[in-house]
């Protein structure tokens, strides 16, 4: 187990306020414990003192919170007007407008770009004026499709300037993929680049606009950014973003907006097929965003913040945008990936760049725990104070070897649970009391204003420790989502309703005798590779012509997490060679989803595992996998017994040619 000594992350004991000044006003609140036990017992009070102590406000809120879980109905800060770019640009510009808020770590090593709030205010109002001019309004929907910039910081911002809503999507999502959300997404107005750069590799961006576009009617324009120099084709209704920023002013009023007025809109795998547009408004996700930047990562002024998320993710919304802006921070774009041009490339930039917040996913970690110390020990890594982890469950190996070689065994290494749903990180070891321990692997404490709960399968409460149940949380807080963009049913049955009063994760946690959370994994058909969640019917449902039937499961994967491995039963008749249906199959899920989606494995069989009413039975496909015979269970409720015989016989033959 490892103890904090600096102290850094923790409180004075009864200096509540030195450590945090939202809470000065909270009387006899001593220590750590007594403000997260304040934060849950008084919600109301400790929210509203943080809203007006972090956030500027046009117009004063009057109802701190209006909300009931068991419909799904949640409302804070209303008859609050604000404006976020204003929050995170504005009033830091008046402060110190050459401070620099963006570090863009472009993929060639060394060619950094450092962007001032100066001039990231000025960039955002001729994106908004440009906006505005061509057509775009309040509440109109916009989709980003662009790898991590300053311009796509700037879009996302001028948005939030002129109250329209941003969809950003993954560039590395497919045009299939890009299509269903714009669809999904009404959105009229897209802007992406000429082409990506990652890993040395150039990709065609504008290209997937283009496909993508061929199923969206109701896209009538297209502006594009050209991060190389190449030429791409331009249609009539494509533009070219700076050429047309130029022509505008560089000062853009900002609108006035509802607190409950949508931010964003980010789409997220679910267990069934349909990616789910989470909705998250202005007020409550900004100032979440804002307060657990600065408190369980101890971020101070001067700071440079380092996540290495993209921007198409919850992670690097809240944490590479609204999070460290909000506070007036510098934070970190970072375009490439982790062993691009060599293993030590996170290492270099941490030094080159003088990083004091390292953020970034367990993948990551394990992928370069196995290419040696060597290359962290080559660079310079003193500036580091916090390191932190998210995405997934970091396992106990990738922890130490994160604190004792990355970190020098002298920074706190902070394991962060939470969702695209939660807006901003629920579960954390840090802040703390002074000296409290971190055990390694454990995400451990909740953040202020978060009640976790666990449940057992009637759906009661379990009030002891070390158990295990489905973690839910107890009330609202102001970061999570409001609903899934126009599917509030599907929010209400999916989170809502499995524990009428409580917001179910979808995730199961044991709580240690200690009280301590850890994160056990995903409770429905979710897998989540690499960080990435993928709903198993996203892939089963992109059939081919030659497969009758698919099954999908996540395994153990050493690297990623979860791997993704696939049964497929083909339709009678086909005679294809499995190696070329593999690749063709594999071809088939890049082009619809994403290359990450793709199966590790794919074993064909002549039948799945299913009930007498035809449900296909997945536990015993997923104790196959994992070889772990003893706990197939009762089968005699399957259908025809005998095929999980041949399963086992045919995950063996594909084991021997190569382990997953």
């Amino acid at each position: 187990k490892f103890v904090s000594s600096l102290g850094c992350l923790s409180f004075n004991v009864c200096n509540v306020p030195a450590f945090m000044p939202e809470a000065a006003g909270f009387e006899g609140v001593c220590g750590h414990s007594a403000l997260q036990e304040f934060s849950v017992s008084n919600s109301a009070s400790f929210w509203a003192a943080a809203a007006r102590q972090r956030l500027n406000w046009i117009s004063p809120f009057h109802t701190t919170q209006d909300c009931d879980l068991s419909r799904g109905e949640i409302k804070w800060f209303e008859g609050g007007k604000l404006n976020v770019s204003v929050n995170c640009l504005d009033r830091h510009v008046h402060t110190c407008p050459e401070r620099v808020a963006l570090i863009w770590e472009r993929d060639e090593p060394g060619s950094e770009v450092k962007i001032t709030y100066r001039q990231l205010l000025e960039m955002t109002c001729r994106l908004g004026n440009m906006l505005r001019r061509r057509g775009v309004r309040k509440g109109d929907c916009v989709t980003i499709y662009m790898p991590p910039c300053p311009l796509a910081v700037a879009s996302m911002l001028a948005c939030a300037r002129i109250g329209a809503a941003h969809n950003v999507v993954f560039a590395g999502f497919s045009a299939e993929a890009l299509a269903e959300r714009i669809r999904d997404g009404e959105t009229v107005t897209v802007i992406t680049v000429n082409q990506g750069v990652r890993g040395g590799k150039v990709t065609e961006l504008k290209k997937a606009v283009d496909t993508a576009l061929q199923s969206c009617p109701t896209v009538q324009q297209v502006f594009v950014a050209m991060r190389t120099e190449n030429p791409v084709a331009m249609t009539a209704r494509d533009i070219v973003m700076e050429e047309e920023m130029q022509k505008e002013d560089l000062v853009c009023e900002p609108a006035a907006m509802d607190s409950e007025d949508v931010l964003f809109l980010l789409y997220t795998s679910g267990s069934t097929g349909k990616p789910k547009g989470l909705v998250h408004t202005q007020a409550g996700y900004l100032l979440y965003a804002a307060l657990t930047h600065k408190y369980v990562f101890n971020y101070s002024d001067g700071d440079v913040f380092g996540c290495v998320a993209d921007i198409g993710w919850i992670t690097g919304h809240s944490y590479s945008v609204y999070g460290p802006l909000a506070n007036g921070g510098t934070t970190v774009l970072f375009e490439s990936t982790p062993i691009y041009p060599d293993p030590g490339r996170y290492w270099e930039m941490v030094q080159r760049l003088k990083i004091n917040q390292f953020y970034g996913a367990p993948t990551a970690l394990r992928l370069l725990l196995k290419y040696g110390d060597q290359w962290v020990h080559k660079y310079d890594r003193s500036t580091l104070k916090t390191l932190g982890s998210v995405g997934e469950p970091i396992n106990t190996e990738a922890w130490e070897w994160y604190h004792r070689v990355v970190g020098d065994g002298r920074c706190p290494v902070v394991d962060t649970w939470w969702q695209t749903e939660t807006g901003g990180i629920c579960i954390t070891p840090r802040p703390s009391e002074p000296d409290a321990e971190i055990v390694p692997g454990m995400a451990m404490r909740p953040f202020f204003g978060i009640e976790p709960v666990l449940m057992d399968t009637e759906g009661k409460v379990l009030t002891s420790n070390d158990t295990s149940g489905a973690l839910c949380i107890a009330q609202p807080w102001p970061g999570m989502a409001r609903t899934i963009h126009n599917d509030h049913q599907r929010f209400t049955e999916t989170y809502c309703q499995p524990y009428p009063g409580y917001f179910f994760t979808g995730d199961g946690a044991y709580r240690s005798k200690e009280g301590y959370y850890q994160i056990t994994g995903r409770l429905d058909d979710v897998i989540n590779v690499s960080g990435h969640r993928i709903g198993t019917a996203e892939i089963e449902d992109n059939q081919y012509s030659a497969v009758a039937e698919s099954a999908i499961i996540g395994y153990p994967h050493n690297i990623k997490g979860q791997g993704v491995y696939a049964f497929v039963v083909l339709k009678k008749g086909v005679n294809a060679q499995e190696e070329e249906l593999s690749r063709q199959l594999n071809n088939m899920v890049s082009k619809k989803i994403a290359k990450y989606a793709c199966p590790d494995f794919i074993q064909f069989v002549h039948r799945l595992p299913k009930t007498r009413s035809g449900k296909i039975m997945r536990r015993v496909l997923r104790k196959v996998v994992e070889q772990d015979l003893n706990g197939l269970g009762d089968l005699s409720t399957l259908d025809d017994p005998a095929a999980v015989e041949e399963i086992i016989q045919g995950h063996r033959e594909l084991c021997s040619k190569q382990q997953p």
